[in-house]
């Protein structure tokens, strides 16, 4: 294997990817990030099968049925109480990646998947449609869970120069999750009626290999130096993940942070809210997870047939169109993440937003005229394409990537439980608001989303500066005068490096040396 750290001419390190990053990576993203898109796109196919389950438990129990409004009512509670679950579990980020750590609290949350994968499994043995809504809500809890904490994780472990790269690793699994699902439900696989308690359940089979894997592998080397003061622990991990390299300079750079903080204890969410050395960071969260949500994806992924539907496409064909998005899904996210370190995350945020909205109001324009234009609905399928092609490629996964960058370790935790909260209650909200607004203001409903995502694109070019390539402390430096606040960095005195010397290419302590170099500087 190359050496993991070269020296830049500049004197900083930079960090090659290593097979221990890349597996981590990948399994944390497989096991929980990939279950986030496969849950947004299950719901897809099998629509019309679970509302005539819903239907046929209802005239069993009642002995007649209900009208249309009903069933879409009793659908979009199924759609929408994921979210729902999803911001529950947002809001016990902070509390639980304290307690257990980023890789605890991932491996820890798989009890959420097999309880919710065995409701939804027997739903309709029990002849039970409750059991399908808190199967939806318990694995909602889960993804809320793992949006936060998969990044949060991925961003600690990476080396500064790869921290963009890993970071969007999670947004390419989501990206996969929903491929996966538009293919398992196809007819000819999952699609036939008596097939979808099976298509809801299988979530369980990746879990449970990350759950088997997961635990072998270190826990962040940032959390257990500045949360948990396991100096030992610290090394062991950044050995693990920075294989025949040298380590004090990334342990020096990590008591830099410690020390330009006024305290390592971990920050509540009403502090967080009252620091004024954060407002920006925190607006820019606010806007970039609420705009991720409210650009009108998940309008997209959780109504994807319908759309077609209305655009003409024909039935039999919709779900092989609708497999071709999620192909493209794939292939938009791969470009973002094999780009982000060499344009930085802003270019991928403003274009893949502007894009988006110009395909938003294209939309509109193509369902308004395909009346009287037949190769319209072939527009229309192609803003949507359009729509998931941009946000894949950068809206996506750089807001998860921005929560954790823009803050510092003891503001992060906080941070992502504000961001997730926003995040899950828009898409909360377009989810339970987009079928009624589709129905009331037809096309234009779309016109809404592309002043959303419009909006979202111009906050991004006047507020938010590059962080490709910094750290976190050069991160906060960036937005001190913004905020009005000073910074403090202060170079590390003998005793703040705690010991730690080069032997054998490693850094390790050397017990009493903490003393020597007191009584040396005396």
């Amino acid at each position: 294997m190359a050496e993991e750290v070269l020296i830049e001419p500049n004197g900083k390190s930079r960090g090659h990817l290593t097979s221990s990053l890349l597996a981590v990576a990948f399994l944390s993203s497989f096991g929980s990030s990939m279950l986030y898109g496969y849950n947004l796109a299950v719901v897809n196919s099998p629509a019309e099968y679970i509302k005539d389950f819903y239907n046929q438990t209802i005239v069993r129990r009642n002995g007649s049925g209900v009208d249309k409004e009903t069933l879409t009512l009793l659908y979009s509670v199924t759609v929408s109480i994921f979210a729902i679950g999803g911001l529950v579990g947002s809001l016990t980020v902070g509390m639980q990646v304290t307690r257990f750590g980023r890789r605890g609290t991932l491996v820890h949350s798989t009890v959420l998947v097999f309880i919710a994968g065995v409701l939804m499994g027997f739903s309709r043995l029990c002849g039970s449609p409750e059991m399908i809504i808190i199967g939806r809500f318990i694995i909602g809890i889960h993804s809320g869970i793992s949006l936060s904490v998969v990044p949060m994780y991925l961003g600690e472990i990476a080396p500064k120069n790869l921290r963009g790269f890993l970071g969007l690793v999670p947004s390419i699994f989501i990206c996969i999750g929903v491929f996966i699902a538009q293919i398992l439900g196809l007819h000819e696989i999952l699609g036939k009626e008596e097939h979808w308690p099976l298509f809801l359940s299988l979530v369980v089979v990746p879990t449970f290999i990350q759950l088997m894997l997961l635990p072998w592998f270190p826990e962040s080397p940032r959390y257990l130096l500045m949360e948990k003061r396991n100096i030992h622990a610290t090394i062991t991990a950044l050995k693990w993940y920075r294989p025949k390299s040298n380590i004090q300079a990334e342990l020096e750079e990590m008591q830099e942070e410690q020390r330009s903080l006024s305290s390592v204890e971990t920050v509540s969410v009403l502090q967080l809210f009252r620091d004024p050395s954060v407002r920006w960071q925190l607006v820019t969260v606010l806007v970039v997870n609420a705009g991720m949500q409210l650009s009108g994806i998940d309008a997209i992924w959780f109504y994807t047939n319908a759309i077609f539907e209305n655009a003409g496409i024909p039935a039999h064909q919709i779900q092989y169109t609708t497999v071709g998005t999620g192909a493209i899904e794939v292939i938009a996210g791969l470009i973002g993440c094999f780009t982000i370190e060499r344009v930085g995350r802003r270019p991928l945020m403003i274009g893949g937003f502007s894009f988006m909205g110009v395909c938003c109001a294209g939309i509109t324009f193509s369902l308004l005229l395909q009346a009287h234009v037949s190769f319209m609905r072939y527009v229309s399928v192609a803003c949507v394409v359009g729509i998931i092609a941009g946000f894949c490629i950068g809206p996506a996964g750089v807001p998860f990537l921005m929560t954790g960058e823009l803050f510092k370790q003891s503001h992060r935790s906080s941070a992502y439980i504000v961001g997730g909260f926003f995040n899950w209650i828009s898409n909360f909200t377009v989810g339970f608001v987009f079928p009624f607004l589709q129905m009331s203001a037809g096309a234009f409903c779309y016109l809404v989303f592309c002043g959303v995502c419009v909006g979202v694109a111009a906050y991004v070019f006047f507020i938010i500066p590059e962080t490709k390539n910094k750290t976190f402390v050069e991160i906060s430096q960036m937005f001190a005068s913004r905020n009005g606040c000073e910074t403090e960095n202060q170079p590390l005195g003998l005793t703040d490096q705690l010991g730690l010397i080069k032997m054998n290419g490693y850094g390790a302590l050397v017990p009493g040396d903490v003393d020597k170099m007191d009584r040396t500087e005396k």
